[in-house]
């Protein structure tokens, strides 16, 4: 049986408009990485996780974490203005 579903790629767009990806640091050794939780079922308990194997593997100097009002609303302005103001990298980052 062929699966037919088709996938797409959520880091640049539709076929419609492309999106120009950000550019991709070497490595993360000294960055500040930021993240926003999106409220879901133990996005806190995966993110802060991942905040420790970024610290102790790849050498991230900090990762801030700052969570949304409701994971159906998107991040307000001020907040992803702050965290720009403070972070090298930066992800969305999803919970079950």
């Amino acid at each position: 049986m062929t699966n037919n579903l088709p996938f797409i790629d959520p880091t640049a767009g539709s076929r419609r408009a492309r999106i120009t990806l950000a550019p991709r640091p070497i490595d993360l050794a000294g960055k500040v990485v930021g993240m926003i939780d999106n409220t879901k079922e133990q996005a806190d308990v995966i993110l802060e996780t991942v905040a420790e194997v970024l610290k102790s593997r790849y050498g991230v100097a900090r990762v801030i974490i700052r969570r949304k009002e409701h994971y159906s609303k998107p991040a307000p302005h001020a907040m992803i203005d702050e965290l720009a103001k403070e972070v090298q990298v930066a992800a969305a980052a999803l919970g079950g």
